[in-house]
């Protein structure tokens, strides 16, 4: 299947957010659509299959000028969203959301489980997933239902598959895996549009880059003759020199450390950060690096072991304890429990600190105002003011609005679980620049990420944790992914 978009324009009131933006994909190719977030990505993608109308510019299939009236006209038409948020419903099991809609019913009118279950295991086998299908999505990971929107999406054998962040959430071995799925589908001639702000993947994957800025469609190289350079100033509409910026904070003394924790997924689980230290978890999705991180925010109950601050024992039992000490953690879901989506920008910062902004029960809304806007003028959220809702944001400026929520408290240690997931090129850089602004305070830095070069280029030491235990500690001077890779597998 062929597509070109011509000329596309949309507007939501008076914000234009595409001007005469032009696309094209190829039969059997990966066209990558890159731009920083908010560049227009997903809201051209939504136009492509219905969700949206455009307000002019045509779209052709195959050479014949089409509309979709919606998504689901778009999916029996053989185009398929897999979208960067999951669509998953959490409350029903994995095998009821693989065929919501589409459910196979025997002459009787009744389910057929068995043709249903047959099915789903054809393309388990050939996504390597070992997951019950009768187990509920809501005790799935993050990683783990991206998977499950990948096997809902490869089982209308569409035509055409866009993808946004489809690696965002899984680990370098289900990353492979995902790869030679897609070169496989490439074979059997389907189209595929890949929305990733992952340099390295649109390189060893795709055909050809479209690069969009501002609502405009920037660049179009064949992959082979573009390089990271060239696509990073398209992107930001500058250069780039250090896209991991040197960290420069000195390292004190020991200030968080954990002795033998032990909870349900994981046991006698040890480590240490020092001031201005950060401290990389690295290990497959499942090994248990973010169940370790939320049982030391009190989220999840500890079984065992000792939690320290400043060589102080403390009791975590809940969040709010936790960040009455001092301790801040951004989850890998932003959307379930970082944010707040109704609430606007403003509200979700304050949301940690808001005792420190009320006297006898009035909060004072000057303080407050001040406040918020040099956390938002600081990490340059875009947004149209304090009081926008963030749900209006796009991901990137969602997830820094979660950023400046833990800043705002002052951390003494902040856990960050996939900083960077969904985040542009350009938000990441600022959120290592962050990141590393926090250490030079003497702050105590955990990062859990997927994302090796990343883990690599932004700690001073990294932990891989294998199976519920931390199985290596690999220092920067000598990481290298091989060897991450290794203790990830349970090497020694």
């Amino acid at each position: 299947m062929k597509i070109r978009m011509e000329a596309i324009n949309k507007s939501f009131g008076s914000n234009k957010v595409l001007e005469s933006v032009d696309f094209d994909l190829h039969s059997g190719e990966i066209h990558a659509l890159m731009g920083e977030n908010g560049a227009g990505k997903s809201t051209l993608m939504n136009i492509l299959t219905g969700f949206h109308k455009k307000d002019s510019g045509k779209i052709f299939i195959d050479d014949t000028e089409t509309e979709f009236k919606n998504p689901k006209d778009a999916e029996d038409n053989g185009i398929t969203f897999i979208h960067q948020e999951m669509n998953t419903l959490t409350n029903m099991t994995v095998l009821e959301n693989l065929f919501l809609n589409k459910e196979i019913k025997s002459r009787f009118g009744l389910l057929d489980t068995k043709q249903m279950n047959t099915l789903a295991a054809k393309i388990f086998e050939e996504l390597k997933i070992t997951i019950p299908t009768d187990t509920l999505v809501e005790e799935l990971s993050v990683g783990e239902q991206q998977i499950l929107e990948i096997a809902k999406a490869l089982m209308t054998e569409g035509k055409v598959l866009i993808m946004d962040e489809p690696t965002a959430a899984l680990s370098e071995t289900e990353i492979d895996n995902l790869f030679k799925i897609i070169r496989g589908l490439k074979e059997k001639g389907v189209s595929i549009v890949y929305i990733s702000h992952r340099m390295e993947e649109i390189f060893t994957l795709c055909d050809r880059v479209t690069v969009m800025r501002d609502g405009f469609s920037v660049s179009t190289y064949h992959v082979k003759d573009a390089n990271i350079n060239t696509i990073v100033k398209d992107m930001v509409g500058r250069d780039i020199e250090d896209f991991y910026p040197e960290k420069k904070s000195t390292i004190g003394d020991i200030k968080f450390k954990v002795e033998n924790l032990t909870a349900e997924k994981f046991s006698n689980v040890s480590f240490h950060v020092r001031a201005g230290e950060i401290v990389g978890f690295s290990g497959l999705m499942g090994s248990g690096r973010t169940e370790i991180m939320r049982a030391i925010f009190g989220i999840d109950p500890v079984i065992s072991g000792n939690i320290y601050l400043e060589d102080k024992k403390i009791t975590i039992k809940s969040p709010n304890q936790a960040i009455k000490k001092g301790i801040g953690f951004l989850t890998e879901n932003r959307k379930e429990e970082g944010l707040i989506l109704d609430f606007s920008v403003s509200d979700n910062i304050l949301l940690p600190a808001v005792d420190e902004f009320s006297k006898k029960g009035i909060l004072d809304n000057k303080l407050i105002d001040d406040f918020t806007s040099m956390l938002i003028e600081r990490l340059t959220v875009k947004t149209a003011s304090a009081e926008e809702k963030v749900s209006s944001l796009s991901g990137g400026n969602q997830q820094k609005v979660v950023l400046a929520k833990w800043i705002g408290i002052g951390p003494q240690v902040l856990i960050l679980d996939e900083p960077t997931r969904g985040v542009d090129v350009g938000a990441k850089r600022e959120i290592y620049l962050l990141m590393n602004e926090l250490a030079e305070r003497g702050v105590a830095i955990v990062m859990v990420s997927s994302d090796l070069p990343e883990v690599i280029s932004v700690s001073d030491r990294i932990l891989v944790v294998h199976e519920g235990k931390i199985n290596g500690e690999v220092m920067k001077e000598n990481a290298t992914q091989e060897l991450i890779m290794h203790y990830a597998t349970g090497g020694n």
